[in-house]
């Protein structure tokens, strides 16, 4: 759950809501400066790569479905904890249901959830984390040596474990010979770089898009062509430069449940949270 204070309200919006935005802004990204998902390189069929790109965006959150339904509730305001509440193990579960539940009918889809997942932590514990490979909104930034803490154990398991998922589908995409070029380095690249600049776009709305940013290493027109994404809100529009979508400007409506100041859950929370009615909050991005 995001959720996020704004003008003396709260929006509540799911995990799985907001990673259908970022499918959303996936499904529009290229116009003639930049390159659409599924055309990077060659591939025998791109539209058949696009699509299972920007499914894997749309629901790179998908292992949040079982927890929205039935979330952890924050004891000091009475709603969903916000997902940064969660511990380090509580997230790693949500992943470990999230990766292998497309697998089977959509291996290339759960190989980039997998090195989403793989990115937030690895900085935490590899030496060689690559900066590149920072979440465009809220990477950490590497240090000379792995960070340390009560949870490296953990995040190193959890990291292993992914490792070796993402060795497994490899291995399965590689002996299709319509998905053998998928996996080389010029192609899954920028797809799993836009996952996560997908990711991070959607959560600059989710959060209000209150301030200007600089989203970096973004690929263009191939991996080798990267630029850096300008970000300036201005109310509910947020100029984007260079602008990489189809449309000008490009609608995008988040769904959420917006409480007022004071407002407070009431008798059974899930009759009380099943009767807030969802609201649509409307941006767009444009390119001036």
């Amino acid at each position: 759950m995001l959720k996020t204070k704004i003008d003396g309200q709260t929006w509540l919006i799911s995990q799985p809501g907001h990673a259908a935005v970022s499918g959303y802004l996936a499904a529009h990204w290229g116009n003639g400066e930049f390159t659409m998902p599924g055309h990077f390189g060659e591939m025998p069929n791109p539209e058949a790569l696009r699509a299972e790109t920007i499914f894997a965006i749309a629901e790179h959150d998908n292992g949040w479905w079982e927890w929205e339904a039935d979330p952890q509730i924050d004891p000091a305001d009475g709603l969903p904890l916000h997902l940064t509440d969660l511990s380090p193990e509580q997230s790693f579960e949500r992943w470990r249901l999230g990766v292998p539940r497309f697998q089977q009918e959509h291996p290339y889809a759960a190989l980039l959830i997998s090195l989403h997942a793989y990115r937030l932590y690895a900085f935490r514990v590899r030496r060689d984390f690559d900066p590149l490979w920072q979440h465009p909104l809220f990477g950490g930034v590497p240090s000379e040596s792995p960070l340390g803490g009560p949870d490296l154990p953990l995040i190193e398991q959890f990291e292993a474990e992914q490792k070796r998922q993402q060795e497994e589908i490899i291995q399965q995409l590689s002996a299709d010979p319509a998905w053998t070029a998928a996996v080389q380095p010029e192609i899954l690249n920028p797809h799993a770089r836009l996952l996560q600049l997908a990711d991070a776009l959607s959560l600059v709305l989710c959060f209000g898009a209150r301030k200007p940013l600089r989203l970096v290493e973004i690929p263009k027109t191939s991996w080798d062509d990267r630029v850096t994404l300008e970000l300036v809100p201005q109310g509910r529009r947020v100029v984007c430069r260079p602008y990489p979508f189809d449309l000008d400007p490009l609608p995008v409506a988040l769904s959420a449940r917006i409480l007022q100041e004071g407002d407070k859950p009431y008798g059974d929370f899930q009759t009380w949270w099943h009767g807030v009615p969802r609201q649509q909050i409307g941006f767009e991005f444009c390119s001036r």
